[in-house]
């Protein structure tokens, strides 16, 4: 799933997306209900057609702003408190109050609201993230439309026993598919990969197996491999605009001096090979927002390619974790 917090991929439209192949965009809850608001979006038709989107749509709950934001929210059994980054205005987000916003966006899937635990914590921080995280999850399912998908998220941190408590808590309730939370939350790789290792065959075979927030392509292969279906990450669009290039020989920098006479193009994907290296590298010297379009739509085009090939791969039975793609980086 590409990335589009405020129901906007950044730099890209939905002909783009669509183009490419993409058929599920990430929107974010808490963000949309402070603007433009999900009633107002719900009066104008919801989500889909306000961002004028064909495919479908999952939202994160405001679980990740718990931890992110944690400078301007205070949090109990009951819920949570924001301070609005906006203009300071107060904001409360409960359960039933999430599942609530994501139906007034008329959303695919929504996720239910949960306690995002930081790297590093302590044991029973994470312990503590969890058990709040399990006491919240009934009440999602409870405040549920009719037909209103709902995913629950299995918490932990870092640690293997708690995780193995948390799929087992979360797996006994009625959810329409299962998350892994709390990864990709500036713990290393060497911490990250055995968590997703161990927690995800233990979830539904049957069910939806989605791995939020991960998505570096090595991280994405390693955790297909676990036996994980779905995934979400503001890497390929980040780091665009950040002159990053993915490709079959790992990261590129476009602002590289080596490809300033170089009249290759850039991209190898029909549509961008008609610009060179060379044309993209002025771009970001002269801060042209040409520049972060062009990157963001190669690397948008590389990660439908990754996924596509895996899938393949699978289809055909000849899946072995290789899709002959450069993953040092």
């Amino acid at each position: 799933m590409p990335v589009g917090t405020q129901g906007s991929v950044k730099t890209v439209g939905s002909e783009d997306l669509e183009r490419l192949g993409y058929q599920l965009v990430l929107a974010n809850t808490y963000h949309l209900s402070l603007r433009p608001g999900s009633e107002r979006i719900e009066k104008l038709g919801g989500l889909h057609r306000f961002m004028s989107w064909s495919g479908a749509l999952l939202t994160d709950s405001g679980g990740y702003q718990v931890m992110s934001l944690s400078k301007m929210r205070s949090i109990d059994d009951e819920g949570v408190r924001f301070r609005s980054h906006l203009d300071g205005s107060e904001m409360v987000l409960t359960p039933e109050r999430a599942i609530e916003i994501q139906a007034q966006l008329g959303v695919d899937v929504s996720m239910a609201l949960d306690e995002c635990p930081p790297f590093p914590c302590t044991f029973e921080e994470a312990e503590q993230a969890m058990e709040r995280t399990h006491l919240w999850a009934p009440r999602n399912l409870a405040a549920r439309r009719e037909g209103q998908a709902v995913f629950g998220i299995v918490q932990g941190g870092v640690h293997p026993e708690l995780r193995a408590r948390s799929v087992e808590a979360i797996t006994a309730l009625p959810f329409d598919g299962f998350a892994i939370g709390g990864v990709s939350v500036g713990e290393p790789m060497e911490m990250q990969r055995p968590v997703v290792t161990i927690t995800a065959p233990q979830l539904p075979e049957a069910s939806i197996r989605y791995l939020m927030g991960v998505g570096h392509p090595g991280d994405i292969v390693h955790a297909v491999m676990a036996g994980v279906d779905l995934f979400d990450c503001v890497l390929p669009t980040r780091m665009a605009r950040h002159h990053c290039l993915y490709t079959d020989s790992g990261r590129v920098n476009a602002s590289n001096l080596k490809w300033a006479d170089d009249d290759r193009p850039f991209s190898e994907f029909p549509g961008l090979d008609r610009y060179s290296r060379a044309y993209l590298r002025h771009l970001f010297k002269c801060g042209e927002p040409l520049a972060a379009r062009l990157a963001t739509l190669h690397n948008l085009a590389y990660y439908a390619h990754l996924m596509e090939a895996i899938r393949d791969g699978i289809a055909s039975g000849e899946w072995l974790g290789n899709v002959g793609f450069h993953l040092s980086s």
